[in-house]
């Protein structure tokens, strides 16, 4: 038999409360932003409009170049690998650090939805954005008004 001890106070909000921000991980806000390498994932942006959709991924620090995006079928794939090596020597001794970043975000498109042809990306200020327009016949039309014969 196990003994519980309740707390009869009239603030029972407060614990509860107080249990769920504790039972997070309290100096990990971002925890689930991170790979299960503890490399970070970039924050993804999407929004749908009636004309496209646009994907903003937030990647500062990267060049074009450093970008692959591919497109299966409905799977959109962006993926990005950066390498770096920096040297240094101080009083005799040298230290060699290598770093190596990468990420892949994938993404199932709507079927039969999404022009393929069209699309288009740009990297700017950290910003890698895309714009995925959408095949006419899926564009969101105005209400019309149906007569009755």
């Amino acid at each position: 038999m196990s003994l519980i001890k309740k707390n009869r106070n009239s603030f029972n909000t407060i614990p509860a409360l107080f249990d769920d921000f504790v039972g997070r991980e309290l100096f990990n806000w971002g925890n689930s932003n991170y790979s299960s390498t503890q490399t970070t994932i970039p924050m993804v942006n999407i929004k749908e409009s009636a004309e496209n959709f646009e994907v903003e991924v937030a990647a500062p620090g990267m060049n074009k170049k450093d970008f692959k995006i591919q497109l299966d079928n409905n799977l959109l794939t962006i993926s990005s690998q950066k390498e770096s090596e920096e040297e240094t020597e101080h009083n005799g001794y040298n230290r060699r650090e290598f770093s190596y970043q990468s990420f892949q975000r994938s993404f199932l498109l709507p079927k039969d939805v999404v022009d393929h042809d069209g699309i288009l990306a740009g990297y700017e200020n950290g910003l890698l954005r895309l714009t995925i327009p959408k095949k006419e016949e899926a564009k969101q039309k105005g209400p019309r008004l149906i007569e009755i014969e």
